[in-house]
């Protein structure tokens, strides 16, 4: 068994209880949640959050897998509901054959994204 090529995602935000509705809501359409929270910063599994600093918040594109295009749905509709803003809508992309995506921007302006490699490439 290889070891994990992503260990963990680090995000610095400007609003802790923004970003913690936002990813709880996200991780749910996963079926999964926060598992650890503090004043400032909150974890669920390879995610890390934490208040920025006086650098100000990160930005960075991260991409959770989905099990089917419902889930990428699921993802798109509570990332919307729990303030994120569409960054493009779920369907087929042109980055490979199968390859199905939504996106949207957290309330940092991260671009966070929902995908599924098809059948053929899960």
């Amino acid at each position: 068994m290889s070891a994990p090529v992503i260990d963990h995602v680090h995000l610095r935000v400007a609003d802790f209880a923004a970003s913690r509705a936002f990813y709880a809501a996200v991780l749910e359409a996963f079926g999964g949640g926060i598992e650890w929270q503090g004043e400032t910063a909150f974890e669920a599994g390879a995610l890390y959050v934490e208040t920025a600093d006086e650098n100000g918040p990160s930005r960075v594109h991260l991409a959770f897998t989905a099990t089917d295009e419902a889930q990428v749905r699921a993802f798109h509709a509570a990332a919307l509901a729990a303030g994120g803003r569409d960054n493009g809508t779920p369907g087929p992309r042109d980055y490979h054959p199968g390859y199905f995506g939504a996106f949207v921007l957290d309330p940092d302006g991260n671009n966070i994204e929902a995908v599924w490699h098809g059948g053929d490439r899960a």
